[in-house]
Order: C-alpha cells, then sequence, then structure tokens
C-alpha cells in the first residue's frame, strides 16, 4: 500500500535536486562529529521558499545556492 508521499532524499535540496552538504545530517547517519553545517551562518532572505510545496517544508535541508535564491546553471 502507497501513501502517496514523495519520498525525501534528505541529502538532496528539495528545489534543485543538487547536495545540500548538510553537516548535521551527514551527522545523524554517520555518528562522526561534524563542524558547524554552512546553514547556521547562512542568509535565507532570498530562497524562493514559496516554490516548496508545504507537505515538503522541514525534511531536508535546500543547498547554499538555492538559500542565496541563485537560480540553478543549465
Amino acid at each position: 500500500m502507497t501513501t502517496g508521499a514523495a519520498v525525501i532524499d534528505v541529502s538532496r535540496c528539495p528545489l534543485c535536486g543538487e547536495s545540500n552538504r548538510c553537516a548535521m545530517e551527514v551527522e545523524r547517519e554517520t555518528g562522526q562529529a561534524q563542524p558547524p553545517c554552512w546553514c547556521m551562518q547562512a542568509d535565507f532572505s532570498n530562497a524562493p521558499l514559496a516554490k516548496l510545496p508545504e507537505s515538503m517544508r522541514g525534511l531536508a535541508c535546500i543547498c547554499a545556492r538555492c538559500a542565496a535564491g541563485t537560480p540553478p546553471q543549465d
């Protein structure tokens, strides 16, 4: 039985799919202490969070590029 909910890869940015390089998630998965994550000092004011469906919020970190509001390069 499926619930219809999307499976979230916590190592990937939910906006662009690139690696989010979340040190906190690496520490959780490996049990090895990590330096403070880049996100602890990041400014998220330009992040296009409105593009992220409500059901996907709070489940995986966005990447530094998306946090800065920089569009992906195609």
